[in-house]
């Protein structure tokens, strides 16, 4: 009796397990067209991000449909995102690319904020890192000049204090420099082309629009690299990012100025928003109801792009060498991105409002 429930049992599972391959093979976007709304502006780190990953994507999806990029920047990238909660259909064609200055919002309950995370399937998980940079005009020449900036007012162009900005600002103020942030910029590709512009004299852009559109500059002397906010190691430790070896972390930096390492509530702070805003920085999500069927397809579109033979030496040279993740893994680094501690939060919540007049205490 029991070998024949044993058989039944692994007779029905084996059943199952043929209609559930054979729905996910149903999915087909032969002569559709993938809308990948982006949030932002189309020069800063999320729009390379996206446009590297768009004709990978469209080719690794079934019936290789058309992905199309659709930009819409605003409100601290809340103006998409509210968007995509409000309007995107579950039927695979809609799909959202977050970044950290989508996160910080949602954590600090950001009243603009009508999207909910737990509703959102994610299906791609990208580390990144960001890089600062100043002014050859402010008389700094390298990193070992770092001191000079204090005291020098610096202007930086800035998406809102409560987006992925916050991790420079914050940054900026641990360290003691004396930085006015330029507010309204719509994507770090304007706080860009303000520096290029001449209108402020600090900036920082993302690693995949550093590599592309800041290592130019300083190979032309227009601009002259002061820190990157690092990396974590399998300990959770602040490191030095891989990708810039040579330029100081924030805790390297405050060393050089104050010769201690930093500590206190405002240094937790930002490594709890460092941690929750750059190793899962840029997601992927399909919409509230989508199907099974749908998010494994996207799931395993994502991984044969990942074991395409082309596709390590090519994302280095566009993204770094950050982690992929989709799965599990996006799952894990989905949670990270969307937790942390009350008591950062609220430190963050209080300084925003004494520096910036935010008031996000609801």
């Amino acid at each position: 009796m029991k070998n024949a429930l044993k058989k039944i049992l692994k007779l029905k599972i084996l059943v199952f397990s043929i209609i559930f391959a054979s729905s996910a093979m149903a999915v087909d976007f032969s002569g559709k067209r993938v809308e990948w709304i982006v949030p932002f502006g189309e020069g800063g780190g999320s729009g390379k991000w996206a446009q590297f990953y768009a004709p990978w994507l469209s080719d690794a999806l079934p019936g290789k449909p058309t992905v199309l990029i659709k930009y819409m920047p605003g409100a601290g990238s809340t103006k998409g995102a509210n968007y995509f909660a409000d309007r995107a259909k579950p039927d695979g064609l809609t799909i959202l690319g977050t970044s950290g200055s989508t996160q910080f919002p949602y954590l600090l309950n950001d009243r603009r904020v009508k999207y909910e995370y737990k509703d959102w399937h994610v299906v791609l998980a990208t580390a990144t890192g960001g890089a600062a940079y100043v002014s050859p005009k402010l008389g700094v020449k390298s990193i070992e000049e770092l001191s000079k900036l204090k005291g020098v007012k610096l202007l930086y162009g800035s998406q809102g204090a409560t987006s992925l900005d916050l991790v420079p600002l914050l940054a900026f103020e641990i360290l003691g420099l004396d930085v006015q942030p330029v507010f309204g910029m719509k994507g770090r590709s304007a706080g860009r082309l303000a520096f290029e512009r001449g209108e402020t004299n600090i900036d920082y852009q993302t690693s995949f629009a550093y590599i592309s559109k800041v290592v130019p500059l300083v190979k032309e002397g227009k601009a002259v690299p002061i820190m990157s906010w690092g990396a974590l190691d399998a300990d959770g430790n602040l490191v030095r990012d891989p990708n810039f070896p040579d330029l100081p972390t924030p805790a390297d930096a405050y060393k050089m100025i104050h010769g201690k390492a930093p500590s206190g509530p405002a240094w937790e702070a930002w490594m709890t928003f460092f941690t929750a805003g750059f190793p899962a920085q840029k997601m992927v999500f399909l919409p509230k109801g989508t199907s099974r069927e749908i998010i494994d397809t996207y799931t395993e579109a994502f991984n044969k792009i990942f074991n395409h033979p082309d596709f390590p030496a090519k994302s280095k040279k566009r993204l770094g060498t950050y982690p992929q993740l989709t799965g599990a893994g996006a799952a894990l680094n989905l949670k990270q991105a969307t937790t942390v501690s009350d008591s950062s939060k609220a430190w963050v919540q209080n300084w925003l409002k004494d520096r910036f007049g935010v008031n996000l205490k609801k």
